[in-house]
């Protein structure tokens, strides 16, 4: 028997597949949402820390346009992207949603040369910044009527050939060339740690308050992005100010 796809059968999978999430369970997502913001807070507690100290940044990579809006309804503000074409267009969405308050939007997927104009032009935050040369580029084309753009420097802190991030050792070097920058606004660090290394946490917040000490002149150096779905706990016990979760919110990518 042959199995292979037709173009047709192929276009008729993609049809389904948007159907599927155009026809979402609102109300699932919404208690998904509130079961994952009391992990949060009480996560934060338990580490002795303010409720509203840590930030949820709900990870929407793949997911339609109006299970953002459903959130941002709820309250839910910070939402990460990690595919530029695909959030362009959800931001323009969103800006066309009733009753929606302003969605701030953080780029989290890997920076190309040939992306940064479009990045600069319509994101608040990128968490994934590990190049001087990006950073000189998102700097040069920031609009000027925009806010300067928040930045998180991604540090590949156990060092795995599989991952993006500078190295701890290059930190002095991009940090100091951001820090010149006039239309970036460096806020901290973000990492993404093996799985199997349980003191990756512990070893960027140490990371994180040495920085801090070591360049003053880093007003609002303010944000360490770490822990997702299955480790934010772990992560806010050691220090996160910012949990990225996907899965736990929206469910499974399709």
């Amino acid at each position: 028997m042959n199995t292979t796809s037709t173009p047709q059968t192929n276009a008729t999978s993609l049809a389904d597949k948007k159907n599927n999430e155009d026809n979402f369970d609102a109300s699932k997502l919404i208690a998904n949402w509130q079961q994952v913001s009391e992990q949060v807070a009480h996560a934060s507690v338990q580490a002795t820390r303010q409720k509203d100290e840590v930030t949820l940044l709900a990870v929407s990579k793949t997911k339609p346009a109006e299970m953002i809006a459903t959130l941002a309804r709820q309250g839910q503000h910070d939402f990460g992207e990690n595919y530029l074409q695909e959030a362009i267009e959800k931001i323009q969405a969103l800006r066309l949603q009733p009753d929606c308050e302003p969605v701030v939007w953080h780029y989290i997927g890997s920076i190309q040369r040939n992306k940064t104009r479009d990045i600069a032009e319509h994101f608040d935050w990128v968490q994934t910044l590990e190049r001087e040369i990006i950073a000189k580029r998102l700097n040069e084309q920031r609009p000027a009527e925009l806010p300067a753009l928040n930045v998180l420097i991604q540090i590949n802190i156990d060092n795995e050939s599989s991952k993006s991030g500078c190295l701890p050792a290059e930190l002095p070097d991009l940090i100091s060339a951001i820090r010149d920058y006039e239309r970036l606004q460096l806020r901290g660090l973000m990492i993404i740690p093996a799985k199997a290394n349980t003191d990756a946490f512990a070893r960027t917040k140490q990371l994180f308050d040495n920085i801090k000490r070591e360049y003053p002149e880093l007003q609002q150096w303010d944000t360490l992005s770490m822990g997702m779905s299955d480790d934010m706990s772990a992560a806010i016990t050691n220090g996160s100010t910012m949990v990225r979760v996907g899965t736990a919110i929206f469910g499974a990518r399709t």
